[in-house]
Parts: structure tokens; C-alpha cells; sequence
């Protein structure tokens, strides 16, 4: 098992003006620059918006860097290569996208990431966790979602 911190599970989006739009992202990352980090940040949120529907200006990151040591994953489960450059992305949404809604928002990420930062795609790990809508509170102790 190799050690490795990524640039996607600590970088946090919480994306909720709308009750079924709400999500949130963590990603990780070691040894990257902050705009390397921010890049990750600007795709992930992109893809938030345009495939995921999430409302403009929803937007809560928080990005954190791991020392090696600290961030384990197999280099190569279910057959795909990663590297020490692989990034893990975490998104808290909403229930209720489409299989289809989540396979393109991972490809938008995908693609994006390989595009603006040169990034593999084999080294773009997502995972997605899904709640329910009064599991949000966006400022003064309310349940904004909540009904």
C-alpha cells in the first residue's frame, strides 16, 4: 500500500442555496501549490454548477495538504494505476442525482483536472455521500432546508 496526500479530500464545498442543490466537497493534496490547489477547487465547483445544477455562489472549500505518511491508498485497485499525484475528492450533497447526473459529474472532474493541471484521470478519486436535506445548517442555527 502506497502512502500518498492528494489534493482532494480536505478542500471542502458546500454547495446548499437550494434544498436539492446542497453539497460539499473535501479534497487532499501534498506537496502542491496554492494554485494548484485552488485549480482542483475551480473544477470541482464548476462541475457543481453545471452538471450537479448547484446554485451559483454556493461555494464552501476547504483544502488541506497531508504529509505522505498520512494518506494511504492502494496504487492500484480494481486495476487502475495512481500515482503519488493521486488527488481524492469528497463531495456531501443532497439524495436524489441520477446514476447518469453522478458518472458525468465525475467525468467533468475528470477531464477538468486533466485538462487545466495536466492531472491523469486514473489519479481522480471521488466519492460521493449523499443526505438528506435537513442535514444542513448554512449560518445562524437554522435547518435552512429543513421543512
Amino acid at each position: 500500500m502506497a502512502r500518498r496526500t492528494p489534493d482532494r479530500n480536505v478542500n471542502q464545498f458546500n454547495t446548499a442555496k437550494e434544498t436539492y442543490h446542497a453539497t460539499r466537497s473535501n479534497r487532499s493534496c501534498r506537496g502542491k501549490t496554492v494554485d494548484y490547489r485552488r485549480t482542483i477547487g475551480e473544477v470541482v465547483y464548476d462541475a457543481q454548477v453545471e452538471v450537479l445544477k448547484a446554485p451559483k455562489d454556493d461555494r464552501f472549500q476547504v483544502i488541506k495538504e497531508h504529509p505522505a505518511r498520512d494518506f494511504i491508498f492502494d496504487p492500484s485497485y480494481l486495476g487502475i494505476q495512481r500515482s503519488n499525484d493521486c488527488v481524492f475528492i469528497q463531495v456531501t450533497l443532497n439524495a436524489g442525482r441520477t446514476v447518469d447526473q453522478k458518472r458525468a459529474f465525475y467525468k467533468a472532474i475528470a477531464d477538468g483536472l486533466h485538462e487545466r493541471l495536466s492531472l491523469r484521470r486514473e489519479d481522480v478519486f471521488i466519492s460521493l455521500v449523499e443526505v438528506s436535506k435537513e442535514n444542513w445548517s448554512f449560518g445562524n442555527g437554522e435547518a435552512q432546508y429543513a421543512k
